[in-house]
């Protein structure tokens, strides 16, 4: 039995990650062991939750993974904990375009049979909140929102209107925060700049949550109304179980069983980029490639002139090589080895900012040149779910393969795919993206490979061969 609430809002900007967040390190100060959440493909707010809890942040996404994986997940993931916060993503029934409420927060409080803290900007607001909340409580009678925390409240007054408005709503006010003392925590281009480029104003900003939500928050209330939740039923994701194999592959497995490997080792080293220039990554694929049964070590672009030791396989997921690019182009001991890496046929994942890193110059600034490609800004802003088929063979995944990702990116590669292209989408427009080449499959697509066990499994595989 995990005690859990989702923290919603009418819309985005309301204020939802300062209250989750703040919500999180309250109670972990308090000495709950607090699982961190959130809904969407979000990957700097789990950063921010992470450091308020000292456990992983986890994505809960009903369109990458499907409806029937947000339990098992969030079950692994809450496992041992008193308490899970799961933040949720723009407003509460906002879901995927055109699929009703596919993928959104009210879908995945559903699936999770988990209570709603409703965070409202009352900043322009005062007796017309009732009418806001009482529509959002009676919207879907399947999503219970147990209370409201009202956010930028302009003075005492102010927070007594409001209090008396919602008197009558039927829904609890759990808490109230002011307009001042607003805590920094800085944005740019993609949203807030991540903890992995600011770790010590990070924590420090973190703590200030904290201290506003305890100050202007019931937390009794709120933890009574997550111990209000229903216990979980269903399964427990395990890293572990991965998809049925293949004949193939199970023959492959067992002969990879007896064969050494680098350094008289028996783990293929998959080295994983990390720091500042690549903080974006899901928490489940380390642990799918551990239980694949390789030896995950993170290294920094920014700082290591050398892959680690015994380097097998490449992982280069997003982040911000944008920001820099500089940077990555100076440490040149390091592009050269990524590019001998990739030339020997090893398998090289890159996601997004791995596919930057990958072409020849990102914004004229020499990258690694495994791409005959070239990277530079763009004003435009793409952004959304997508429908991906596999169009050639790679370490990642057999041709027609299909899965669903998400692209949020404001840059832009040319050429945009290669003569063997990884992915083949369906919408918003078919198109074909990204390239396949040796051992390298790099795209702008971000997957959750907990939906496609096996990808992990086949990466690791192919490091071992």
């Amino acid at each position: 039995m995990v005690a859990r609430l989702v923290v919603a809002a009418p819309s985005s900007g309301s204020g939802k990650t300062t209250v989750a967040t703040g919500l999180m390190a309250a109670f972990a100060a308090a000495g709950l062991s607090v699982s961190p959440h959130k809904v969407g493909p979000d990957y700097i707010d789990p950063g921010y939750h992470a450091l308020a809890t000292g456990r992983p942040g986890r994505n809960l996404d009903a369109f990458m993974c499907g409806p029937q994986m947000v339990a098992p997940l969030f079950n692994h993931g809450a496992r041992g904990a008193d308490l899970a916060v799961v933040e949720g993503v723009m407003g509460l029934y906002d879901g995927v375009s055109g699929q009703g409420e596919l993928a959104s927060t009210a879908h995945v409080s559903k699936l999770l049979r988990a209570p709603v803290v409703l965070v409202v900007d009352a900043s322009s607001q005062s007796r017309s909140v009732a009418a806001l909340v009482h529509g959002f409580a009676s919207w879907d009678p399947e999503v219970r929102i147990g209370g409201v925390i009202l956010n930028k409240v302009g003075s005492a007054r102010h927070e007594e209107l409001l209090r008396d408005a919602l008197g009558e709503s039927g829904v609890p006010v759990l808490g109230a925060l002011g307009r001042v003392g607003q805590v920094r925590t800085p944005s740019r281009h993609l949203g807030l700049v991540p903890v992995a480029e600011r770790q010590t104003e990070a924590v420090d900003s973190v703590a200030a949550l904290a201290a506003r939500v305890r100050e202007g928050c019931d937390l009794d209330a709120i933890l009574a109304l997550a111990r209000s939740a229903p216990p979980m039923t269903g399964e427990t994701w395990d890293p572990g179980a991965g998809a049925p194999r293949t004949p193939d592959e199970a023959l492959r497995d067992e002969a990879l069983q007896d064969k050494p490997l680098q350094d008289g080792g028996h783990r293929p080293v998959v080295a994983v980029a990390g720091g500042a220039a690549f903080s974006f990554s899901y928490t489940e694929h380390t642990e799918l490639l551990t239980a694949a049964g390789a030896d995950v070590v993170v290294f920094d672009p920014l700082h290591d002139e050398k892959l680690p030791p015994g380097t097998a396989g490449l992982i280069i997921g997003g982040g911000f090589p944008e920001v820099y690019a500089p940077e990555l182009s100076a440490n040149e001991p390091l592009r050269k080895a990524v590019a001998e890496l990739a030339l020997s046929g090893a398998p090289v994942a890159a996601e997004c900012a791995g596919l930057l890193y990958l072409t020849r110059e990102l914004d004229g600034k020499p990258m690694c040149g495994v791409l005959d490609a070239h990277a530079r800004m763009s004003e435009r802003l793409t952004l959304g779910y997508r429908d991906a088929v596999a169009v050639s063979d790679s370490p990642l995944a057999a041709a027609g393969t299909r899965m669903r990702g998400h692209e949020f990116h404001r840059t832009v590669v040319e050429p945009g795919a290669g003569a063997a292209p990884a992915w083949g989408m369906h919408s918003p427009q078919r198109r074909v993206e990204g390239f396949v080449q040796q051992g390298v499959h790099a795209s702008y697509l971000h997957t959750h490979w907990a939906a496609e066990p096996g990808i992990a499994r086949r990466f690791t595989q192919r490091c071992g061969g």
